[in-house]
């Protein structure tokens, strides 16, 4: 659930981006391309990218000009320099008692960044936090600086974020190893650059020159680690099986790319899939009002991916105004968990402000898939005692000082901007794509809340889904050909059922719900047949039994009981709730998990063929379900009930399925 704020303000923001501006033209000065397909993916991503500058810690020569802590210290002094009262109360008295830093790592590897940092600014004893991740761990020192105020614990937080990769992506580390088709390693050399960004908050409102005063009023964060593998890393092989501490030396654990920053860009479709569904959960619980965004600070890597991030908002009815959105990736570059906070203070030095308006913030992790969303108001200070608008915090606040607005609560749109196509050697190859969640572009209102219950039921059925035995084994690199035998042996029977509950669904629709009937009976049409496609798998896997006598596993059984039971009844248009997580489950799980499955399983491509098919022709499936919702809306909107109701249900039971496939 979200963090709700009512007594934390942001006093100020600053940053420090090292050295001068490095263009595109420079940019080879730094990071030198190795070989010819180094140089291509450096032509590509550059121009894909839109960052037209950015800032480097290193010199030419590839030698550290300013350490990662003294970066961060250099954003914390801009940002006190910054702070309104500045002139009226001497910096001790505008010094944290919390330090809260965001960032993949400091200078060293102990101890912790958030204790070198208060070491080079030689600041009093002091609380401290250390936050490790990749652009999210930022936004956790934002929450735990916010809730060390909110909690009455301190009365000044500084949340700080830096990140300094440079020293990683110099030829000096590359070439000896030669990285000629490491396209994982070379892709991050060209999209990250340093620096850093600092938030003082207070537990009073203090007025900008303007007269304003900005609030935090919520954060949410999630974290999907436990459904997914590793994304981007640093420390790990390539292969993601040995630490660079399992090594004989560093040496060693260099050599064998060991101390490479990666991104398998394979995966960055899965954030998507992630990122879209917990927005619509924010949707359904209000924090969410696209329609009230007044800001809305977006974190995305590439500015290629800024149209189709908007044209994502418009189809999940959530449209923000172009004029709305604001960036500093083509001038800042991207900054990884520092991004947010450059973003920050660029957007307060430089745009007007009004009192009520609302700044929603956006932080997609691809580190092991996270998202983060946070949101800011506008207040104008009064001189008498009145109590805070609580519209986004759910309570009160009187103070000596006190705001007056109407600000209301609101939330971020997901976004995510990345290259999802992969080149080597051989050329550009299409990464392995999870088809977006179903498009309600141009939807009633009452179906787009029929899509957004949905959403809620399926964001948290993915995620059990990925952690069951079975997706577990299949994403740690531990299923047998046996494992995958016995999962096609028990749905093969269940596949062989759909037709059937579906033509039995049909023939109990009645009255002005028949146009329902026909696509049902389409759609059965369309996949009676597909069972024989997987018994043949089943059969390529090593399966031996007859196709009679295969058989459900029990949660198989509760399954196709209650699918029956709903289609023998008058008008069963709940089952459109059915169809939507079983073919969902072929379109966004089955895609993800077929290209594992290849890797490490030694059978011929036409073992796959069940799995391939569903992953590819689902999407259009879904199509035809969308059109079949609203003919079933437009006869009596009390069926979204209905139809929610049976999504849930048919989720439990699935997931039952899943669980139960390696049951002994």
């Amino acid at each position: 659930m979200p963090v709700r704020f009512s007594r934390v303000w942001l006093h100020s923001a600053g940053l420090h981006l090292p050295g001068e501006p490095v263009d595109n033209e420079r940019i080879g000065d730094y990071i030198e391309p190795l070989n010819r397909l180094s140089d291509r993916i450096r032509r590509r991503i550059l121009q894909e990218n839109g960052i037209r500058t950015r800032h480097y810690a290193i010199g030419t020569d590839g030698q550290t000009r300013i350490s990662h802590a003294a970066l961060a210290a250099a954003a914390i002094r801009d940002c006190l320099d910054r702070h309104p009262e500045r002139q009226s109360a001497a910096r001790a008295e505008l010094a944290p008692t919390l330090l809260a830093v965001g960032s993949s790592g400091g200078d060293a590897l102990v101890p912790g960044f958030a204790l070198a940092i208060q070491g080079e600014l030689g600041l009093p004893p002091l609380q401290t936090l250390s936050s490790q991740g990749v652009c999210a761990a930022g936004v956790s020192a934002i929450e735990f600086a916010a809730q060390g105020i909110e909690l009455g614990s301190h009365a000044r937080a500084l949340a700080v974020a830096a990140e300094m990769p440079s020293r990683l992506f110099k030829r000096s580390r590359f070439a000896p190893r030669g990285y000629h088709s490491d396209f994982d390693a070379h892709f991050l050399r060209w999209m990250l650059s340093d620096g850093a960004g600092a938030l003082a908050f207070g537990d009073r409102p203090v007025a900008r020159p303007d007269g304003l005063a900005i609030r935090l009023d919520w954060v949410h964060q999630k974290s999907f680690a436990g459904d997914y593998p590793v994304c981007m890393q640093l420390g790990l092989t390539e292969d993601r099986q040995r630490s660079f501490l399992d090594f004989d030396s560093a040496s060693e654990a260099e050599a064998a790319g060991a101390l490479s920053l990666r991104q398998d860009i394979r995966l960055l479709p899965h954030l998507f899939d992630v990122a879209i569904h917990e927005h619509l959960t924010l949707v359904r619980d209000g924090l969410i009002d696209p329609a009230r965004t007044d800001h809305f600070l977006c974190h995305y890597s590439s500015q290629r991916f800024q149209p189709d991030v908007a044209a994502l908002l418009d189809k999940a009815g959530s449209h923000i105004a172009p004029e709305r959105w604001y960036s500093n990736l083509q001038t800042r570059g991207n900054t990884g968990a520092a991004s947010i906070f450059v973003m920050l203070a660029d957007f307060l030095a430089t745009r007007p402000l009004r009192p009520g308006q609302r700044i929603l913030c956006f932080v997609p992790e691809s580190g092991r898939i996270s998202v983060a969303f946070m949101q800011f108001s506008v207040h104008r200070v009064a001189a008498d005692d009145v109590v805070a608008d609580a519209t986004a915090t759910g309570s009160t606040t009187t103070k000596s000082t006190a705001m007056k607005s109407t600000a209301a609560d609101s939330g971020a749109m997901d976004a995510m901007a990345v290259d999802v196509k992969r080149t080597d050697s051989d050329g550009p190859v299409e990464a392995d794509m999870i088809a977006p969640p179903h498009d309600p572009g141009a939807a009633p209102g009452a179906l787009r809340d029929v899509l957004t219950e949905l959403a809620v039921i399926w964001q948290d059925y993915r995620s059990r889904v990925w952690r069951t035995p079975l997706v577990r084994r299949i994403v740690t690199g531990r299923l047998a050909v046996p494992d995958y035998a016995a999962w096609a042996g028990q749905w093969v029977p269940q596949v062989r059922e759909g037709s059937r509950w579906m033509r039995e669904a049909a023939t109990s629709v009645t009255g002005p719900l028949q146009p329902l009937a026909a696509l049902i009976a389409l759609h059965a049409s369309d996949e009676q047949n597909d069972f024989q496609i997987l018994y043949d798998d089943y059969r390529r896997a090593g399966g031996r039994l007859p196709l009679d006598d295969l058989r459900r596993n029990p949660g198989g059984d509760a399954l196709n009981a209650f699918l029956h039971g709903m289609a023998a009844t008058a008008d069963p248009v709940g089952l459109l709730g059915a169809i939507y997580v079983i073919e969902g489950t072929g379109q966004r799980i089955v895609p993800a998990l077929l290209p594992m499955l290849r890797r490490q399983l030694p059978l011929p491509e036409s073992a796959f063929r069940f799995l391939a098919y569903h992953g590819a022709n689902d999407e259009h499936h879904l199509a035809r379900w969308l059109g079949a919702v609203e003919i079933a809306l437009a006869a009596d909107p009390r069926h979204a009930e209905a139809i929610v109701a049976t999504a849930r249900r048919t989720a439990s039971l699935y997931l039952l399925q899943f669980e139960l496939v390696l049951a002994r």
